[in-house]
């Protein structure tokens, strides 16, 4: 890997810490030659200390260390992707992140949506809302709205209308997923059982 040390004259480059499951960005820490390339042969993320001006590993006294996926160097061979598996907290202020986010998987609008059913199913009027009258019928109720989508997402496959087979499957998703709250589970839980099938 060709990393430009010395563009900035002082032998360091930003290494962007991001976790390589989540892929939230953790932190942002500094690395000349030498951390770099203890970071490759510990496995550790290792950085150089502006203020303590010396190598430090992350984790060394608080035993949360950033164990090494993968780095990617970028176009400007001077700022560094560091993919990790953290392990426990990583910002020393005892947050998951250095912008106190928590560290968790976000699936863009299917998150919201998990967490709008959410709110409706513990908050919302049964009258006024879809969702809080499925959870009001229960658990038969919605796996039989589930099957029914199934079953017209299998009808339109066969067919040639783009537009119902994606409003289907739209349905079928959105009720999948009403499904798994009912169960007490989320999106995540599934992919995670996916992720572990892959593995083997």
């Amino acid at each position: 890997m060709n990393i430009d040390f010395e563009k900035n004259n002082n032998g360091l480059v930003p290494a962007i810490i991001q976790d390589y499951k989540t892929q939230k960005v953790l932190m942002l820490g500094y690395m000349n030659e030498e951390a770099f390339l203890v970071t490759n042969q510990t496995k550790k993320v290792t950085f150089f200390s502006r203020s303590k001006q010396r190598l430090w590993t992350k984790g060394e006294e608080s035993g949360n260390f950033l164990r090494l996926v993968n780095i990617k160097l970028d176009c400007d061979r001077d700022t560094l992707l560091i993919q990790v598996n953290p392990e426990g907290l990583v910002c020393h202020t005892g947050t998951d992140t250095c912008w106190q986010e928590e560290n968790k998987q976000d699936y863009g609008f299917i998150s919201e949506l998990e967490q709008i059913i959410e709110n409706r199913k513990n908050r919302a009027n049964s009258e006024e809302s879809y969702i809080a009258s499925l959870f009001e019928k229960g658990m038969n109720k919605i796996a039989q709205k589930v099957g029914e989508e199934a079953v017209e997402v299998v009808i339109e496959a066969k067919d040639n209308n783009v537009e119902l087979f994606l409003n289907e499957s739209a349905d079928l998703l959105f009720h999948y997923l009403i499904l798994l709250k009912a169960k007490g589970y989320s999106i995540q839980d599934v992919i995670q059982v996916l992720e572990e099938r892959h593995e083997k």
